[in-house]
């Protein structure tokens, strides 16, 4: 099976697949998954409620996870999921896992 993204994340949450949605949280945060469908329901609500703004703000994670530094992947993660500081640290961690900090 191919490794998820969250282009995979973002199609789900288009296609209102919250299940979808909250699995692929799951395997790139390391949620568990009442975290992880709590987290894909904020990021669904978030996205009702304000739309384009939202997903611009969203789409900054993957540039944060790619040059930015942890504590910019922790802000977007805490705003577009909406996750308590403990969890945010720990996904950060699972995150870097899997995309290291650039040298």
């Amino acid at each position: 099976m191919a490794e998820v993204t969250f282009r995979d994340f973002a199609a789900a949450a288009m296609q209102n697949d919250q299940a979808r949605a909250a699995g692929v949280l799951q395997e790139l945060l390391g949620l568990d998954t009442q975290r992880a469908t709590a987290a894909a329901g904020h990021f669904a609500a978030q996205m009702a409620a304000q739309g384009q703004p939202f997903m611009m703000k969203a789409m900054g994670l993957r540039t944060a996870v790619t040059s930015g530094s942890d504590d910019d992947i922790g802000a977007l993660l805490r705003e577009c999921f909406g996750l308590d500081a403990a969890t945010t640290s720990a996904a950060v961690v699972a995150l870097r896992r899997r995309y290291p900090a650039p040298q």
